[in-house]
């Protein structure tokens, strides 16, 4: 099917202020005909990490994984480390998880020669304790290799065969790897103060944490004009002259000049994906098709580019595709939808979501943990 494409992607002269939310981005597999709502109940959107690496069980970092409603991860970081009476640089964490689902997630207290507390008292009607390892190592922003989803889409208006058929071509084929909405904060404004920063060059007086906000919303946005353009072509999940391809048990690249007959092979079985550039500064690595495909994508994000530079953000590649692991589906009565799926690391539930059903939600409560794209400034 013939994607949807939106006049809006054309060039202008500048990236409106509000761009990230208010840019419509083409579909891969056709606008969905169904129609759902993502209710507001925790128990509808859930969440849970999946750490990169299994905890050894002794040294002086305790792991917590903490099961957690209606809080945010950087309230739970600071109750914990008041709780163990440690600095708050002494609490880490691998990735963010929105305070709006019911979410699990890992936290470290480095504890060197200190008595532990008792952990369970930290527990309240929303905060669980499910899970206490120790490990050698500080848990470092990045370290999970993936969420694990289960969502409920309710008030369904759908024909339950053709969704199904939805279903499983995305099982196959993937879903283009946009970044998602709370990348771009509320209404997109996260790139109008992109924007603003880098006009009146405020990378300094910025604090660190929004500096770092800002910059990431940067690059995600043109990121996914990069994206929508490949997307819009046919050719997001398909190499073109000049790819460069990653591989989908890591971050290890390679260019094919020629687009190759067993790279198409390799991209069908999901070994290897498509990538696009994470503005920054360094060696551009796409050529030929691809890098031409990038500059149409990016005539009209100079500003952003240019700040990016300014900013010393270092280049980095993203897949433009990704698949759903163990994606599997339950309709109740025709009423509703139940999913289940694991996504690796940085993608987002949105992506998915929105090649399935119109819910009309801009924002769902998932993680936002990819180290790719998040500048530490």
């Amino acid at each position: 099917m013939s994607p949807d494409r939106d006049p809006s992607l054309g060039p202008a002269e500048a990236p409106p202020r509000h761009a990230g939310a208010a840019t419509p981005l083409p579909y891969a597999h056709g606008h969905p005909p169904h129609t759902g709502t993502l209710k507001a109940s925790p128990e509808d959107f859930c969440v849970d990490e999946i750490l990169s690496f299994a905890p050894n069980g002794a040294g002086e970092h305790v792991l917590l994984r903490i099961e957690k409603l209606g809080e945010n991860t950087d309230y739970i970081a600071r109750q914990l480390a008041r709780f163990a009476a440690v600095p708050a640089s002494a609490v880490t964490y691998a990735g963010l998880k929105d305070r709006h689902g019911r979410t699990s997630q890992w936290f470290c207290i480095s504890l060197p020669g200190r008595p532990e507390p008792d952990w369970r008292a930290f527990e309240t009607p929303t905060v669980r304790i499910l899970e206490i390892t120790r490990n050698q190592r500080k848990l470092r922003r990045g370290a999970i290799s993936g969420n694990r989803f289960h969502i409920t889409v309710r008030d369904l208006s759908a024909d339950t065969a053709v969704l199904a058929e939805r279903l499983s071509q995305v099982a196959t084929d993937g879903v283009p790897n946009y970044f998602g909405p709370q990348r771009f904060g509320h209404d997109g404004a996260n790139i109008g103060a992109a924007l603003q920063m880098f006009e009146h060059n405020d990378l300094r007086r910025v604090p660190r944490h929004r500096r770092s906000l800002y910059l990431s919303a940067a690059r995600a946005y043109l990121f996914n004009r990069i994206l929508a353009e490949r997307v819009a072509a046919g050719s997001w999940n398909r190499a073109i002259p000049g790819d460069v391809l990653m591989f989908s048990s890591g971050h290890s690249l390679f260019r094919d000049d020629v687009a190759r007959p067993d790279i198409v092979e390799r991209i069908e079985r999901g070994e290897i994906h498509p990538a696009g550039t994470l503005w920054g500064i360094g060696e551009r690595l796409t050529t030929a098709q691809a890098l031409a495909a990038e500059d149409r994508a990016l005539a009209d994000g100079l500003a952003l580019m240019q700040g990016l530079e300014q900013a010393e953000v270092r280049s980095a590649m993203r897949p433009l595709r990704v698949r759903p692991i163990d994606l599997e589906w339950q309709f109740d009565n025709d009423r509703s939808l139940t999913l289940s799926f694991i996504l690796p690391s940085g993608s987002y539930a949105t992506s998915v979501l929105r090649e399935l059903v119109d819910t009309g939600a801009t924002r769902l409560p998932e993680p936002d943990d990819s180290d790719d794209g998040r500048p530490g400034g």
